[in-house]
């Protein structure tokens, strides 16, 4: 069966090939608005680029091949956050702060989850230059902005700091492997779990981190947080920057997560995730990472955030396609020809028949075009 696809590939159709397509000019068009100039990075890049630095924890998610040219182990773009800043650092060299915006498709090796495909539409915006929580904020709020363009609400959008784990594992002087493993649990939120891998970590550090997991909830989670974990300059300074985002912000529905450490060798600051009602996974994700620059010859401060747009399809409620218009072939006749580059030129959809062609499968013709006294008119058409 050569025509099947592999497993988690699908092609876009029609209509949601189009909806795709809207979602991606009216974000971009948001993004513009805001200063996020456009960028296209290739699809293929060689290896060491897309996974130096910050594109490290993308390793078992790029697709790798030869290149046939210079015998370079080459990767299939799985993040385009890493091209992102290698332009940002390399190519673009500007001296003060830069906004990018990107859109289009990375392939996975593995789905990210079971409702996932392995090639997601990724559409997002970076932000460089900038070290303060203001740039946090800006990215935040567009990527708030993008979700009220295309009507999608936005049940709730978590904060977390990866800065306060990085702190309490420093302060606990965990070994590499045993960072890694509580690293793991807490992603999981094994508690038990937690509980046993700590047992031999220093007071008020293991506790600290068993604590992590249940500091979970409103933004009243921050004064507890404040209460119950050490007052460590890093995690004081993590807490406070979390507070300023939450009181620079009251009408966005913020939640606090100081467990949540995706991306935890990527990230190195604030972090979110944006959930819409009814759907279990987060609908778009992003955070600080500064430094990611740094192989490309700049180590610039680096906030931004990303969405598949495929995904975003999917949740947005069905939308009647417009109708179009129906029309015979032209041919020799010009005014049949000028009436139909009339109709389209004020927006119209309008399809011309073939010779021979009986009627139209592609898109829904609900009107037609007809001859009446030597005009031409738009009449509806009716359904037998």
């Amino acid at each position: 069966m050569n025509w099947l696809l592999p497993e988690y590939i699908a092609d876009a159709l029609p209509a949601e090939a189009a909806r795709i397509e809207q979602l991606r000019r009216t974000v971009l068009d948001h993004f513009q608005t805001r200063g996020f100039e456009f960028v296209m990075p290739p699809l293929l890049e060689y290896l060491e680029s897309l996974l130096t630095g910050a594109g490290q924890d993308l390793n078992l998610r790029t697709f790798k091949l030869v290149d046939q040219l210079s015998g370079r182990t080459m990767g299939v773009r799985a993040d385009i956050t890493p091209q992102a800043a290698r332009i940002d650092a390399h190519l673009l060299n500007h001296q003060g702060v830069t906004r990018l915006s990107y859109c289009g498709s990375v392939l996975h090796t593995l789905p990210a989850s079971i409702s996932a495909g392995r090639e997601p539409v990724q559409i997002g915006a970076e932000l460089y230059g900038f070290a303060g929580i203001e740039a946090d904020l800006d990215i935040i709020r567009l990527m708030a902005g993008a979700f009220a363009k295309i009507k999608l609400p936005i049940s709730r959008i978590d904060l977390g700091h990866v800065g306060i784990f990085r702190a309490l594992a420093e302060a606990a002087a965990l070994p590499q492997e045993a960072e890694e493993n509580v690293l793991r649990l807490l992603r999981a939120k094994d508690v038990p779990g937690l509980v046993e891998a700590c047992g031999a970590v220093p007071s008020p550090y293991g506790e600290a981190l068993q604590a992590l997991p249940l500091l979970y909830g409103g933004v009243d989670v921050l004064d507890r947080a404040r209460a119950e974990l050490p007052a460590l300059p890093a995690i004081t300074a993590a807490l406070d920057g979390l507070r300023h985002l939450v009181e620079a912000a009251p009408d966005l529905a913020f939640s606090i997560d100081l467990s949540d450490l995706r991306g935890y060798h990527y990230h190195n600051g604030v972090v979110f995730a944006a959930y819409c009602p009814d759907y279990p996974a987060a609908i778009a994700l992003g955070g600080r990472y500064d430094g990611a620059g740094k192989t490309f010859g700049r180590a610039r401060p680096a906030t931004g955030f990303s969405m598949d747009l495929r995904e975003v399809a999917r949740l947005l409620p069905p939308v009647k396609a417009p109708g179009a218009i129906l029309a015979a072939w032209a041919g020799h006749d010009r005014g049949l020809a000028a009436q139909i580059a009339a109709c389209r030129a004020q927006g119209e959809v309008v399809v011309e028949l073939l010779p021979g062609e009986i009627a139209c499968e592609g898109p829904l013709c609900d009107r037609k075009l007809v001859q009446v006294g030597g005009q031409w008119i738009i009449e509806a058409i009716q359904e037998d």
